[in-house]
Parts: C-alpha cells; structure tokens; sequence
C-alpha cells in the first residue's frame, strides 16, 4: 500500500514534514510493515487534516504548531512500538520478536523482568546440551537407586554419584529430552505471555 506523502509549498516545510516522517519510520521499524504503514498513515493523515483545518497562511508555522503537538515520535510512541511488538511476538512465537518485544517491553512492569528470567532460564537447557556432548559421563539427569525423593539434571561428578548411590537414568535421550523441554517451555512461557497481554487489554478496557 502507498501513501501519499504531504506536499507543501515552502522548501523549508517540506523539509521539516520529511524529517519528522522519516523519524516515524525510524521509530517504527521494529514492527511489521503492516504495522509501520497503519502508525505512517495514521500521523500522515492528523497532519494533513489539521493543515487543512488551519487554513492559515503561514504553513510553516501551522506545521511547526502541529508537529509540536503530537509530540516526539522516539517518545509518542514508545509505548505503542512496544505493545504492537509484543503483539507481534505472541502471535508468530518467532524468538526474535519476542526478544525484542521484552526489551521494549523492560521498563513496563515487574513481570516482563520476571518473564525474561524464564526465557533466560531455557538457555540452562541448551548449556546442558553441550555440557553432555563435551562431557557425556558427567552430565545427564541423577535419581537415587530404588529412590524418587533425590535427584539432580547437570552436572554430577563420578566419584560422588557412586557415593550418593545415583544413576543417570536418561542416558542418550538426554539431549532429546532436553531439546523436548526447551520446545514445551519456551511455547509454555510465549502462552503466558499471550495471556498476560490479553489481561492488560481487558484491564485497559
């Protein structure tokens, strides 16, 4: 879809409406291209409609006055970037959008922190990975004989699993499983993240 850019009679307002559109694409750029045409096209339109309910004969001083008003576009929409990413981020459950989502999104309340330490917390699963395939005999998931009240999933060394009387009981469908956990956990998490959107809208309503 294009959108018609504004044109003015003055160089030094179309200079100023090019700047500050291209730092609406700036502003933007992080979301999809559906998403940056809806925001361009929506500022696009206040301030042609506003220039044409001014009618003044200065332009230049009616768009300094418009742009003023709407504000900065790095802070205006801040938070609309990041609503729209996170948006973005549970609906395709691509890992890029959702780390950048919970960047934008850092700032924005206790649980964003808290759901970035879980998806930090699925990177344990893939230290575990290679753990094993450098030291197979040292890794893997622990259970005590005859015994599910103890058992340890990493490291544990030879010596003391002979004296604790623990055995790896996964053994080859150690990196499976744990390929498996990191799978269910991460869509798991993105779930809760959804759910968690969904509130704040409802809340917000």
């Amino acid at each position: 879809m294009r959108i018609e850019d504004i044109k003015f009679k003055q160089k030094a307002s179309q200079r100023i409406y090019n700047d500050y559109m291209k730092r609406i694409k700036r502003t933007t750029a992080s979301l999809s291209k559906s998403n940056q045409d809806d925001v361009y096209m929506e500022f696009n339109s206040h301030i042609f409609e506003a220039i044409q309910h001014k009618n003044e004969a200065n332009e230049l001083d009616s768009l300094l006055d418009i742009i003023e008003k709407l504000g900065s576009p790095e802070e205006v929409l801040k938070p609309l970037v990041a609503d729209k990413k996170l948006e973005q981020a549970t609906q395709t459950f691509n890992p890029v959008h959702v780390f950048k989502a919970l960047v934008l999104n850092f700032t924005n309340g206790i649980s964003y922190i808290f759901f970035s330490i879980l998806y930090l917390f699925l990177f344990g699963f893939v230290f575990l990975i290679f753990a094993k395939i450098t030291n197979p005999s040292l890794v893997g998931l622990f259970m005590k004989k005859d015994s599910l009240s103890f058992f340890v999933l990493g490291i544990f060394n030879p010596e003391d699993r002979i004296k604790n009387q623990v055995t790896e009981i996964l053994e080859n469908w150690f990196i499976p499983a744990m390929l498996l956990s990191i799978i269910v956990f991460y869509f798991l998490i993105t779930l809760l993240l959804k759910f968690k959107k969904s509130i704040n809208q409802k809340t917000l309503l």
